[in-house]
């Protein structure tokens, strides 16, 4: 690997911005849209103005920090990673500053020094003859998203931004002149003080790499006031710089698209490239434990992964996710409309993480076009949620299904049936003895089960209620029915005992956040009023039971009952799955049969399978 270079070195406003002679700043396509606001603006003249007044002072400050600039060099110019809003702000600020200056009838020689210091900061001077071309400016940003970058252009050429644009480059640009105007006026002894202590003694540290990577990796480690800038960001970069004017404005419009869509249903474009390098990694055949990082995967210069094509396959995948978080049905894909589906996809979103996403995006992409999809979907991911659920109950680690995920996913590539297990682990011995005990752990498993895995099986509890038929709201808590803390006169059992089996799963049930909040600690026969007014049917119907007292016995016994019924879900959702998948039979069209029935009546036999 080459060697790497970083350069740092603190200069004042004047000193960077000059600097541009030689390398001209750019903002990078991957970076996001100048986003600025008034307070912003106001904050940072106010700042600096303050300074000024204060340097003036006996033992006042001598400097005042802007900050950092992180950039590397490429083609001669140097690329902003970190800074973007504070550089382009200064040159808006100077370029406000010079604009008043310049307007100035009496051109005294402080007017005449600070114009001659400012001019080669904004615009490329004539190294012949000293004097500046307006038309070539020292910052030139280029993101892809911001449809102001011909707007700061012509800013900082001509000095005029139109009062009644709406983007944060004219707003911002018209603040700075109405700030300094309002100071000119009521300060006008200072505020050549100001413009001094702004050129010179505001200062910055710029950092340079030879290189993006070094860039990137210093600004993540120095970013601590927002979002790290984004691997999604980068790879708009390097697809964009690919393409035609025609073809960039498409894609321009499709991830506008994206973002919007994203935003929405809380899945960002960053989490769907990593998704989808899943499943680009199970078409490779590549089942590896090792998670490459995402940058490095789609950067890889051996392999071709990232181009203007994959922005459609995001946009695909993002479909179903805006039926599991956005829970909308999609035009045209009648899967989104069944039920029973939305349902086993809300309890798998309970996981404790990621891991099933994978394979249930990887079945959808392979296999959506399908006829036999929605049935097989269906099958699928009713048994994915027994592995995920069963395997973190035996081994609650994070990476405790991570191998068995990757080979599933690379399974799904190549069969909309794959073959995997599912289920609590079989006992190697078939004895009496050791399947009562394998069932005693089975069942401990799920009557006490890991918390993590409680709202996993609470949907699961609630969706197999008949009188379930719409998805569960959106936020509800897991309720103990037998409270938590209680007035230990009105029991006579072993608060010990009592703590034990307050966790376990036949103590809990889900309801609705306010109801959770008015049911408080309060004891059974109270708490029914509660439960009655639920929208799940699980927790309604024990409202409106017979039921007068809940206590150790009733936890007991809703324990087996519990555990017996979602055993019985496992086995009846493991069976369905291990028939064959059959093509669906297609129904005869009327004139199909009347064909049959004529072939028939001449005498041909005619079996229909």
């Amino acid at each position: 690997m080459a060697d790497t270079n970083i350069n740092v070195n603190k200069q004042n406003v004047i000193q960077l911005l000059t600097s541009g002679q030689d390398l001209p700043f750019v903002i990078p396509e991957y970076q996001r849209p100048y986003s600025w606001s008034d307070d912003q603006i106001t904050t940072l003249f106010e700042d600096i103005w303050d300074f000024s007044i204060d340097r003036t002072k006996p033992n006042g400050a001598k400097s005042y920090f802007l900050g950092c600039i992180v950039s590397y060099t490429e083609n001669g110019e140097r690329q902003i990673i970190d800074g973007q809003q504070r550089i382009t702000s200064l040159f808006l600020l100077l370029r406000a500053v010079f604009f008043m200056l310049e307007k100035e009838e009496n051109k005294t020689d402080e007017v005449q020094n600070f114009i001659s210091k400012i001019k080669p900061a904004i615009w490329k001077e004539n190294e012949m003859t000293g004097k500046e071309d307006r038309n070539k400016i020292l910052l030139r940003s280029e993101v892809v998203s911001d449809s102001g970058n011909e707007i700061l252009r012509n800013i900082l050429e001509t000095g005029q931004a139109d009062s009644r644009n709406k983007d944060n480059y004219s707003k911002n640009y018209n603040k700075f002149i109405e700030l300094y105007s309002e100071k000119s006026l009521s300060s006008p002894n200072h505020i050549y003080h100001f413009v001094l202590a702004l050129l010179n003694y505001s200062v910055i540290l710029p950092i340079t790499a030879t290189d993006q990577e070094t860039a990137l990796t210093i600004f993540n480690t120095l970013n601590n006031r927002g979002l790290a800038l984004s691997d999604a960001d980068i790879f708009k970069s390097n697809i964009y710089k690919t393409l035609n004017d025609n073809d960039k404005k498409e894609f321009i419009q499709k991830w506008k698209h994206l973002e919007i869509e994203s935003e929405y249903v809380n899945e960002s474009i960053q989490s769907l490239f990593y998704y989808h390098m899943f499943y680009l990694r199970a078409k490779e055949q590549d089942d590896k434990s090792t998670t490459p990082g995402v940058r490095k995967y789609y950067l890889d210069k051996t392999r071709q992964r990232l181009s203007v094509d994959i922005i459609d396959d995001l946009i695909t995948n993002l479909n179903l996710w805006k039926v599991i978080n956005g829970r909308a049905p999609l035009d045209d894909e009648s899967w989104s409309q069944n039920v029973d589906i939305c349902k086993i996809l809300d309890c798998l979103s309970s996981y404790t993480n990621e891991f099933w996403k994978y394979p249930v995006s990887i079945f959808y992409m392979e296999h959506r076009n399908k006829a036999e999809f929605e049935t097989m979907f269906l099958k699928f991911l009713r048994k994915l949620y027994i592995l995920l659920l069963t395997r973190y109950l035996e081994i609650p680690t994070i990476n405790a299904v991570k191998s068995d995920i990757l080979k599933l996913d690379v399974q799904i590539i190549n069969n909309i049936h794959p073959n995997f297990n599912a289920g609590f682990e079989k006992p190697k011995l078939d004895d009496e003895y050791t399947i009562n005990a394998e069932k005693a752990r089975t069942d401990n498993l799920i009557i006490a089960p890991h918390r993590n895995m409680v709202r996993m099986l609470l949907k699961l509890l609630a969706y197999e209620d008949k009188n379930q038929t719409e998805l569960l709201p959106a936020y509800w808590e897991i309720e103990h029915i037998f409270p938590q803390t209680w007035d230990s006169k009105y029991y006579t059992f072993n608060k010990d005992d009592a703590e034990e089996k307050l966790e376990h799963l036949g103590n809990k049930i889900p309801l609705e956040k306010k109801l959770n909040i008015s049911a408080s600690n309060n004891y059974f026969n109270k708490k029914k009023e509660k439960y009655k007014d639920s929208r799940i049917s699980l927790s309604q119907r024990l409202g409106k039971s017979a039921l007068e007292k809940w206590n150790l016995e009733s936890i007991a016994s809703n324990d087996i009952k519990v555990c017996t019924q979602i055993k019985s879900v496992f086995d009846k959702w493991l069976v369905d799955y291990s028939q064959e998948a059959k093509e669906p039979k297609q129904k005869l069209t009327t004139e199909q049969i009347e064909m049959i029935e004529k072939l028939k009546a001449q005498g041909i036999d005619i079996s229909i399978n």
